[in-house]
């Protein structure tokens, strides 16, 4: 009889050491910035749930006047969504409509932008308020209005609220169809108008659905910004007592005694909307990737050049960006506010002033400084985030949580993440608050959204041929990102990081509530010139606010290339 031999045991199958390790990575980075995200809004909610009878839930939403505060925070968003929504898209499409010798009017739709939103709020204040408006002032001056001590126009209605709030949010919505425009193949426009299409249908069949990811992602940005909107209402609201849900929250936070309770209640109902919102985006949109008409340099959209088109773009930015501007001018250079304005009484009184100062210097350099850490940081976190979420087949788990944390703090009002942050880091484990590192942290917070989705955007459009190349030719990841990915997304990182120092300059929101008397930013010291009635200084604070953001954008897309400019 033979020898029976036991059978060779079962190789075991050989681990991919890679695998482990990029998930393992992929973990790591989630728990990270969904920390740094979430345990904000979770300390928010534990205080909400145990507020007492006289600071919680009840005493929110038991008062009177509750239902007011929420008509009148819809009607802002709505209001504003809508004028954004329009006024974006019309000049994104203006703006491909430019002849090529006028194409650099395409960036005076995003200047609106570089203003700071406070600065703007208080230059048009200036200009419309009821008495001493200079606009107004001209206004009374036409026949319709003569014989009139005040008016035409109240700056502190909530009519004006929403136009204003509503010439802030278009800008946004211009960046997104903008972009979507200039990524359309001209070969699917070419197609449908060889088939017979005329150029409304090419618009209705080809154009409009392609450009459902903008519109539908633009859309939610200006809802859930006009539903965080909070400096307008806070500077031109409470001078008629027109409250939102943001200004009331910050009133209960400021009260004496402190109602975090009733902040946090009050916060819930536009926390529970963001959320919503945010996940209607994602179903929505779902895989982004069919939406993207062409890979790498492509072709662009053939559109006949329109002189009207430049006239359009030309109109809004004197009315979003010179009228305010001039209207802080006047002020700036005068002694005190009034209806008249005296040239030969002007003076740098005012400069002077801020300059002198030692508070209103510190706010500047913490600004610049804040700000540029912040955008150095969350500028690879959503780098890398981007990509993760653009991998959904190796990170199947993964990808789809990092893409709605990262999505959270733009459905999340900055006034929420504000108290948030406060209620976080003012007790232990990680005690910040009056540090300059819980300022720096709820700005990242805040720009995730942006430096993701932006860089997002950019490698959707660059595809996946280049890296498929490199790889081919035996490149790892890391080589394959930095030497080909990186260099070709040079602007996009231009244009991306000249968004965020713009918006964390004027990031005012979440500052005025984590700040401490060393962590002044100069959103925070204007507010308190403007709170103390001191309003030549504010336009003075205001225009400086302006320069040294119109220098940042300059040194940011000087660094990105001249092509950021269409990246922004």
């Amino acid at each position: 009889m033979g020898v029976l031999t036991p059978p060779a045991p079962r190789a075991l199958p050989a681990v991919d050491v890679r695998a482990v390790v990029r998930t393992v990575t992929g973990i790591a980075f989630l728990l990270v910035v969904g920390y740094l995200v979430l345990v904000p809004l979770v300390r928010l909610q534990l205080r909400a749930v145990t507020g007492t009878a006289d600071d919680g839930f009840a005493a929110a939403f038991g008062r009177p006047e509750f239902g007011r505060i929420v008509t009148n925070t819809i009607g802002l968003a709505v209001g504003s969504l809508v004028i954004g929504l329009v006024l974006g898209t019309v000049l994104a499409w203006a703006a491909s409509r430019l002849p090529h010798r006028l194409r650099f009017l395409a960036l005076l739709p995003v200047l609106p932008i570089v203003v700071p939103a406070i600065a703007s709020i208080a230059g048009w204040t200036f200009l419309l308020a009821p008495v001493p408006g200079y606009l107004n002032a001209l206004l009374r001056l036409l026949p319709w209005w003569s014989g009139r001590t005040e008016g035409p126009i109240n700056i502190y209605s909530v009519t004006w609220i929403v136009i204003l709030t509503g010439f802030g949010l278009t800008s946004f919505v211009y960046l997104f169809v903008r972009a979507a425009l200039a990524n359309i193949s001209a070969d699917h426009l070419e197609a449908a108008a060889v088939s017979g299409s005329s150029s409304l249908g090419v618009f209705l069949r080809v154009t409009l659905p392609l450009l459902r990811p903008a519109l539908l992602y633009g859309g939610g940005v200006a809802l859930l910004l006009g539903l965080g909107q909070f400096t307008a209402p806070l500077l031109l609201g409470t001078n008629q007592g027109v409250t939102v849900l943001t200004t009331d929250l910050y009133n209960q936070v400021t009260a004496t005694p402190v109602h975090t309770g009733m902040a946090a209640a009050i916060g819930t109902p536009l926390l529970v909307f963001g959320v919503l919102v945010v996940a209607i985006q994602k179903v929505g949109l779902g895989d982004e990737r069919r939406f993207v008409t062409h890979g790498g340099k492509g072709f662009r959209a053939p559109l006949r050049p329109s002189r009207f088109a430049a006239v359009v773009i030309v109109l809004y930015a004197i009315v979003a960006v010179a009228l305010p501007i001039l209207g802080l001018i006047a002020l700036a250079m005068s002694r005190f506010w009034s209806s008249k304005i005296d040239v030969s009484k002007w003076s740098f009184a005012n400069f002077a002033t801020i300059l002198g100062d030692g508070r209103t210097m510190e706010a500047v350099g913490n600004s610049l400084l804040y700000s540029v850490v912040a955008a150095a940081i969350v500028l690879p976190v959503g780098f890398f985030a981007a990509t993760l979420i653009l991998r959904r087949r190796r990170y199947p788990f993964i990808a789809p949580l990092l893409d709605v944390v990262v999505a959270l703090p733009l459905g999340v009002p900055a006034v929420l993440f504000g108290v948030g942050f406060l209620l976080a880091y003012s007790t232990a484990p990680l005690v910040l608050y009056g540090t300059p590192w819980v300022m720096v942290l709820v700005y990242v917070t805040l720009m995730l959204p942006f430096a993701t989705r932006m860089q997002m955007a950019a490698l959707l459009a660059l595809g996946d041929s280049y890296q498929e190349a490199s790889r081919i030719s035996g490149a790892g990841p890391v080589r394959t990102t930095l030497g080909i990915v990186v260099p070709m997304l040079r602007s996009s990182f231009g244009g991306a990081a000249a968004l965020i120092f713009v918006l964390l300059t004027h990031e005012f929101t979440a500052s005025v509530l984590v700040r401490s008397i060393h962590t002044n930013v100069m959103g925070t010291v204007l507010f308190d010139y403007w709170s103390a009635g001191n309003y030549p200084v504010v336009a003075a604070v205001a225009l400086v606010m302006t320069a040294v953001t119109t220098v940042g954008v300059g040194l940011a897309l000087l660094v990105g290339g001249a092509e950021s400019f269409g990246r922004m």
